[in-house]
């Protein structure tokens, strides 16, 4: 079956953007729910492509969003949350578990079988119970509420660190490269297999309409597996300012994160994600054919995506396109 109206949640996220693109392209009707219409000027443009202001977090306003399509596609999470005795916090268990299911129960209620999840690698089907941060379970929390909703042909996806021009991550620390001397790195030997966000989008796009897919969790990383010490390495090396890194025992890392907890605005690090780092995000099983992608390297990639030049134009071209 090829699914023509699609509730994408999320879509004006870094994956919704791409994922949002390339369903346009193939002439499918999409809706995308934001709390501020300003900020998907670019999707607005897309041919087929409706989005509506509205809060998803309210489930009767997932309902009427649902109403109509015939899938929907989750890809709403968050990095960082306060703490709690539930151990997840509110804001995770907003983000990862509420939601979900919520957008579970509104396909139900609207007949809508269809639903794509995206998690993220390093869950582990064992429960949350084995998993170090509240990041983590409350991943596995919201994949576990989402399994015991009957009358869903449900698909999981558990990406890697997912990279890409507009990513907060590489370039986050190409740009602390530009005004620090040295960076100093808590978690600097976790491991990752950073993919590709084009590779991503198109993975959820194959997995909609294949069948095969229905039922399945889908680990999705990258050809290549870095250290977190590697990967701040390339961003500075790529942005032209490469500098000395200090990887930080974690006791020390927990410390100065607690700090950055503390400051004003969204922290660039907490204890959270330094307890994700403690296990490895990597996967060992090649990507499943149905997928119907060869990840793309990032040392291939990085230099076009992340170099000063490139980096420098895209900004001008992103000017002239008001965005």
């Amino acid at each position: 079956m090829t699914h023509t109206h699609i509730l994408v949640v999320g879509g004006t996220g870094f994956i919704g953007r791409e994922l949002v693109a390339k369903l346009a392209a193939q002439g499918r009707r999409v809706i995308v729910p934001t709390r501020r219409r300003e900020r998907a000027r670019a999707l607005i443009l897309l041919p087929g492509v409706e989005v509506v202001e509205a809060d998803v977090m309210r489930p009767e306003a997932l309902r009427t969003l649902v109403a109509g399509c015939d899938a929907a596609i989750n890809l709403v999470g968050i990095l960082h949350g306060r703490s709690g005795s539930d151990g997840f916090g509110p804001d995770f268990a907003r983000a990862h578990i509420a939601l979900p299911t919520a957008l579970a129960q509104a396909c139900v209620d609207q007949g809508v079988r269809r639903l794509i999840h995206v998690s993220a690698l390093g869950v582990t089907d064992g429960g949350e119970r084995s998993l170090p941060s509240r990041y983590l379970r409350s991943k596995a929390a919201g994949e576990a509420a989402l399994r015991s909703v009957r009358g869903l042909d449900l698909t999981i996806l558990r990406p890697s660190v997912v990279f890409g021009a507009d990513d907060a991550f590489l370039n986050l620390f190409g740009r602390l490269q530009a005004v620090l001397p040295v960076v100093a790195l808590a978690g600097s030997e976790a491991k990752f297999q950073p993919i590709w966000v084009g590779d991503v989008a198109q993975a959820i796009v194959h997995a909609l309409d294949d069948p095969r897919c229905i039922g399945q969790t889908y680990p999705l990383a990258g050809p290549e597996v870095f250290t977190l010490r590697q990967l701040v390495q390339l961003a500075g090396q790529w942005a032209g300012h490469t500098r000395p890194i200090i990887g930080l025992p974690r006791s020390l890392g927990r410390l100065v994160a607690l700090g950055m907890e503390c400051a004003p605005g969204a922290p660039l690090m907490t204890r959270d994600n330094i307890d994700s780092m403690s296990i490895d995000n990597v996967s060992d099983a090649p990507i499943a054919p149905e997928l119907g992608i060869t990840p793309a390297s990032l040392r291939a990639l990085g230099p076009m995506l992340y170099g000063e030049g490139f980096a420098r134009r895209l900004g001008e071209w992103r000017e002239r396109a008001g965005r």
